[in-house]
């Protein structure tokens, strides 16, 4: 999944150590591309929803979006923000 850019949240999580990015993609977050996130943590989906739900949880990030949106938020705490290219590098090489 090719990504267009990494923005800043606009959700306010620094207080607690933690900084949220909303990576922007080429297109939307399906099913398949949900599914395919096991690998980076405990994954959560919410399929059963008007707008289905997932989120990722891993020690040190989270990811969280919903089901045709054209990003996913991604959320690390501050001493492992290494992790973000992780999650970047997973996500660029996404094939369904």
């Amino acid at each position: 999944m090719k990504i267009l850019d990494i923005r800043e949240s606009r959700e306010r999580c620094a207080e607690s150590g933690w900084f949220a990015y909303d990576f922007i993609l080429a297109g939307q977050v399906e099913k398949e591309l949900i599914l395919g996130l096991k690998p980076l943590g405990n994954l959560t989906y919410l399929p059963m929803l008007k707008k289905p739900f997932f989120k990722v949880e891993s020690n040190y990030y989270f990811l969280k979006g919903m089901e045709k949106d054209d990003y996913i938020r991604v959320a690390v705490h501050d001493k492992h923000r290494s992790e973000l290219e992780v999650v970047k590098t997973f996500l660029e090489n996404f094939s369904s």
